[in-house]
């Protein structure tokens, strides 16, 4: 009601102004005509002149009327360059303040809610370095001065800031403009102002803040540099520190443009995901997976059977497959491709020196003109009393442990309901194990939507895994040859100190997969003065504190996938070799994520929880994989595909995916949100039958259907009735 009753007073006070013919008043002609009778007044009564100047000046650029640049020249003629300029400055920023207010009171909210997504780069920049831009702005009047008070609405600017910043920044043109003024019966036009000369002074002007902001990074960079001495030549061009994801690719791409760059590795190359990560996971999730198909043999027609399992030769294939994977990223392999190799563990003496402990006892120097810390991160053990009595296993040591086992682990106990804990937990499940799943919060994967997590417990729990949500591990404790973890019941409505809701979960084995933390330690951050708080503080270029020093990968966090660390990796260096040319920002826009579980939940952009929580309107189109042809020969009908979309546009803002194949499926949604693609592009594109892919395409069509335009229907069916006669 406030907005209405703002905007109908807007349009009056401006349909008043057009329709009483003012504005020939605010036009040179006008203003000279005016001149004489206005001076006589002055001279008799020089503060109501000046206050109804005033408030004029207020008015016209608080409504973003035609007229403000001859008020200035009207205001150089009447008050003379002191008192004219003292003014108008005044004047003409308060007027572009009420604009800026009324734009954000009327306009911000519906904008940002309709093109939130598009709007949160901007957005970020603004918060970042909207003083900055808007001073550029008001440096240079070419940007006319109306519009950027209206944008400028639209945008998170403080409105302190963006008052302050407008009356520094335009108090140049607003000297100008009153000079002019002064001498104002030898104008005949705007144009005698602002000269195409004076325009590109202004212009020159502009540039100025960038060519300032520039210097003041150089002086900053020279600061943080000035402890150190720089070295007067380099070893290498690009030292990296970790031969993970985020280590490889950046060493891979360094080597290929022909720089000079050593790839420094403390353990095995490949890192977390090949040794102890993904690639063991997904080995073993397909053995259980087989092994819980053969016990459901007759979904396929077949007799129902227990495998003949043997734990020990299932931990045998694991390592067969990262012993054939691991070429890919061995030491030859990048030797080969140019890369200098080195084994030993790294540490940062200087922004561009590293030391290197090697493997064989000896230690080396090397300097750089730029590095990347790419040394990933590891699982997170909480501070359990009796943690270290009754023994554990992380998901980086199980491997290795469980290796020497002639039986899977009878009773299995997962700490953590994340897609690490559910996906080891259905996995030793499907191979024998008991298996008690506890989660501290009320669900498991928490970061999906309730409808996600219920279909996930709800297939864990069929798989035979006992999952206890809202459970707070309290302690470990040892009785004999049996351990246990004490657990306490912390949902809703438990009274707090209530013992009993403790209860004892025996286990054999305890697998703690609560998360995981950066590797920080040991490689010199902290005498550099990097922050480490959680991950390496880096800016949007990946730089550190050091402009030379780069992080990538888990390290830096804010995602930890291998296939994000492979997508900063390629900032990370193409900044660090060719970030004196031209720099990068990375773009996490588009990220992709799957939990392989059975069925596999697999995710890009929003989900409904995040959409509410960042308050964006959204559609849902759903479509149910038991309607798919493929999903049915293939007896895997449980999961979906749900796609959100911009409120009656087929614009995709985030795709849930929960089923078979469901990470090989989102990648087609992943590619149209990358480019731009909406659903009706996914729709007019043919799918081959029957396949699962055909999943994206049907969902496509129920936003179709649902977005049918009724009115042409109904006269379409009007004109095939009378077309039957």
């Amino acid at each position: 009601m406030k907005k209405s009753l703002l905007m109908l007073l807007i349009a009056a006070l401006a349909g008043a102004f057009f329709a009483f013919d003012l504005q020939h008043l605010l036009t040179l002609d006008g203003l000279k005509m005016g001149l004489d009778q206005a001076q006589t007044r002055l001279a008799s009564d020089p503060l109501l002149v000046a206050g109804v100047f005033f408030i004029v000046y207020v008015i016209v650029t608080g409504l973003s009327l035609p007229g403000a640049a001859v008020m200035s020249l009207g205001g150089g003629a009447l008050f003379g360059l002191l008192w004219g300029t003292l003014i108008v400055s005044f004047a003409s920023s308060i007027g572009a303040t009420l604009a800026f207010l009324a734009s954000r009171f009327v306009l911000h909210d519906a904008v940002q809610n309709r093109f939130a997504e598009r709007l949160s780069t901007i957005n970020a920049g603004i918060e970042k370095n909207g003083a900055f831009y808007l001073f550029t702005l008001r440096l240079v009047p070419i940007f006319p001065f109306f519009l950027i008070n209206l944008l400028m609405g639209l945008t998170p600017i403080r409105s302190a800031t963006f008052y302050l910043v407008s009356q520094i920044g335009m108090f140049p043109a607003t000297l100008v403009f009153i000079n002019a003024g002064t001498q104002l019966a030898h104008i005949e036009s705007l144009g005698d102002v602002l000269s195409p000369a004076l325009l590109a002074s202004f212009a020159l002007l502009g540039i100025f803040p960038l060519v300032a902001k520039k210097i003041v990074a150089l002086i900053q960079s020279r600061r943080v540099y000035a402890q150190w001495r720089r070295p007067a030549k380099f070893d290498r061009n690009l030292v990296v520190i970790g031969a993970g994801a985020g280590g490889l690719v950046s060493s891979y791409i360094a080597a290929a443009v022909k720089a000079k760059v050593s790839l420094i590795e403390a353990d095995k190359m490949g890192g977390d995901c090949l040794n102890t990560g993904c690639v063991p996971s997904k080995a073993l999730i397909r053995s259980a997976k087989l092994a819980q198909q053969i016990r459901q043999g007759s979904r396929y027609g077949l007799n129902d059977g227990e495998p003949d399992l043997s734990f020990a030769k299932v931990m045998a294939r694991v390592q067969r497959v990262i012993e054939t994977v691991a070429p890919h990223d061995s030491i030859a392999r990048y030797s080969e491709l140019g890369v200098d190799v080195v084994a030993g563990h790294a540490r940062i003496l200087d922004p561009w020196t590293v030391e290197i402990s090697q493997t064989d006892g000896t230690t080396r120097q090397l300097t750089t003109r730029s590095m990347i810390i790419a040394t990933g991160a590891r699982p997170f053990v909480p501070a359990l009393p009796g943690l270290d009595d009754s023994g554990y296993v992380t998901s980086d040591t199980l491997w290795q442990a469980f290796a020497k086992l002639d039986a899977v682990p009878p009773r299995l106990v997962v700490l953590g309901g994340g897609p690490i804990g559910c996906e080891l937990a259905q996995s030793f499940a499907r191979l024998g194990s008991a298996v008690t799943l506890i989660q501290r919060g009320p669900r498991l994967m928490p970061r999906e939507d309730e409808d996600v997590s219920a279909l996930a417990q709800s297939r864990l729990q069929a798989d035979g895994v006992q999952v206890l949500t809202a459970g707070m591990a309290l302690r470990c404790e040892r009785e004999g040859e049996n351990k246990y973890i004490v657990v306490k019941d912390t949902a809703e409505g438990t009274a707090a100190g209530d013992i009993s809701k403790e209860q004892r979960i025996v286990f054999d084995q305890l697998l703690i997969a609560v998360g995981r933390k950066a590797r920080l330690e040991g490689f010199g951050l902290e005498a550099l003065g990097i922050e480490t708080e959680r991950s390496v503080s880096t800016n949007d270029y990946l730089q550190t504190l050091y402009p030379n020093i780069y992080a990538a990968g888990d390290v830096a966090g804010p995602y930890q996938f291998t296939h994000t660390a492979s997508h900063q990796a390629w900032y990370a260096s193409v900044n660090a070799l060719f970030g004196q040319l031209r720099k990068f920002k990375v773009d996490y826009r588009v990220i992709p994520r799957t939990t392989f579980i059975d069925p596999e939940v697999a995710r890009v952009g929003l989900n409904e929880q995040e959409a509410k929580a960042q308050g964006i309107a959204y559609e849902i189109t759903r479509f149910e994989l038991k309607e798919l042809d493929r999903a049915i020969t293939d007896s895997a009908t449980e999961g979906f595909v749900k796609v959100l979309t911009v409120p009656g546009k087929d614009r995709i803002l985030g795709v849930t995916l929960v089923g078979e194949h469901a990470g090989e499926l989102l990648a087609e949604f992943v590619l149209a949100m990358k480019h731009g693609l909406g659903l009706n592009k996914i729709l007019a594109t043919i799918h081959t039958y029957p396949t699962w892919a055909e999943a994206n395409k049907y969902a496509a069509g129920e936003w179709k259907r649902s977005h049918a335009p009724q009115r042409i229907l109904r006269w379409l069916q009007r004109y095939h009735q009378w077309r039957r006669g």
